[in-house]
């Protein structure tokens, strides 16, 4: 029988699906992202039976073959890459229902759980990618439907476990001689600011540009490369990464020869997006591991202590809110009187997390972590 091209693209994208639990490939690496986030909360959808997996693959293989096949290479191009390709948006009627057993979904979401999280419920589950066209826009006749200019919300718990909390801890120089943290009775700890923050006061005073943060990336007490300037409202920050621009760890050059370092490095792939939102800056875990992030703004604004929280693969968080940090900046208050010229930081550890749930007690103990540093001024 006679194959045509519009078959063969939509025989690749089911190929291509999320796989579930019981699947084989669903635990391996988690590049999905199915499953919960923060703290180590996780969520998996257990295998759907063969019923239904048929009416899903007959549902699904229905609809693509209505798509243009332009748009179909545009969503396998996506797919496949899972993301790593620059993709541009996959515009669909947002009207259009599909019906598996007895749940309704809209075009958009059924795609979004093939493609990407087969345990996602509902569409407020979600948050839309600024590179996306429909970012923003509130009803449209057309809603991109690409899997790949969306991501999961990580959601906060509260109360937090109390085994999460750890004391806030600052940075030494990489050349001081003793570079772990000085406890005092409250908890809390103190640290110079980072070397190197006169890298991006000079790039202010040249006249450049204004940034609205700057990067810093370390291996474990040490920092590899200069500060990177953030002038884009968004930063792709990668070590591998087929297409795309942004800050590069990859072309750092770093003399750590630890075997756990090359690890790490190896796993940061396709890395993190930070985006600078109305709201706040957004982090976004592109990579097939998790992140860890630590931020005065995600904790309770009266605690003296920080929560360092997980984020898998395919989710984002709102790293750092303006609303809150307004209210933070009291005149002595002690997260930020130990760095008046930085402002606000927060802290992304790849792979390996920190706090006292873990081995590594503080950030400099992890392999390859993230400094972003925000320009207050």
């Amino acid at each position: 029988m006679f194959r045509t091209k519009r078959s063969g693209l939509v025989r690749r994208l089911w190929r291509s699906r999320a796989p579930v639990e019981g699947d084989g490939e669903a635990d391996r690496g988690g590049t999905h992202g199915s499953g919960g986030c923060c703290m180590g909360k996780t969520t998996k959808v257990a295998k759907s039976n063969a019923g239904s997996e048929a009416e899903l693959k007959a549902l699904t293989h229905s609809i693509l073959k209505k798509i243009k096949e332009k748009q179909l290479e545009v969503l396998l191009q996506a797919v496949e890459s899972k993301g790593g390709a620059r993709s541009p948006c996959l515009l669909l009627p947002s009207k259009v229902d599909a019906k598996v057993g007895q749940q309704s979904y809209s075009l958009p979401m059924l795609l979004y759980k093939v493609f990407r999280w087969p345990d996602l419920r509902h569409s407020s589950e979600l948050k839309r990618l600024s590179c996306c066209e429909s970012y923003g826009k509130i009803n449209p006749e057309l809603v991109c439907c690409n899997p790949h200019h969306m991501s999961r919300l990580c959601e906060l718990e509260s109360p937090p476990p109390p085994y999460s909390r750890y004391p806030m801890d600052y940075l030494k120089p990489p050349d001081s001689p003793d570079s772990g943290p000085s406890s005092s009775d409250t908890g809390g700890t103190t640290y110079s600011a980072p070397v190197g923050l006169s890298d991006s006061l000079a790039l202010q005073e040249s006249g450049e540009r204004a940034h609205w943060c700057v990067v810093a990336y370390w291996e474990e007490k040490t920092r590899v490369g200069r500060l990177y300037s953030v002038q884009e409202p968004s930063l792709d920050i990668f070590y591998d990464l087929p297409q795309g621009n942004g800050f590069c760890l990859g072309q750092l050059c770093s003399d750590n020869k630890s075997q756990l370092v090359q690890m790490v490095r190896a796993k940061i792939g396709y890395g993190i997006q930070l985006t600078r939102e109305p709201d706040g800056v957004w982090v976004y875990n592109r990579s097939c591991y998790p992140i860890f992030i630590k931020s005065a703004t995600l904790d309770n604004p009266d605690s003296r202590t920080l929560l360092v929280h997980k984020v898998f693969p395919g989710f984002s968080i709102k790293a750092f809110d303006y609303d809150k940090a307004g209210s933070l900046q009291r005149p002595n208050d002690h997260e930020f009187t130990q760095q008046p010229r930085t402002g606000f930081t927060v802290q992304i550890s790849f792979v390996k997390g920190w706090g006292q749930c873990y081995t590594r007690q503080f950030i400099s103990s992890c392999p390859c972590w993230l400094e972003v540093i925000f320009n207050t001024r």
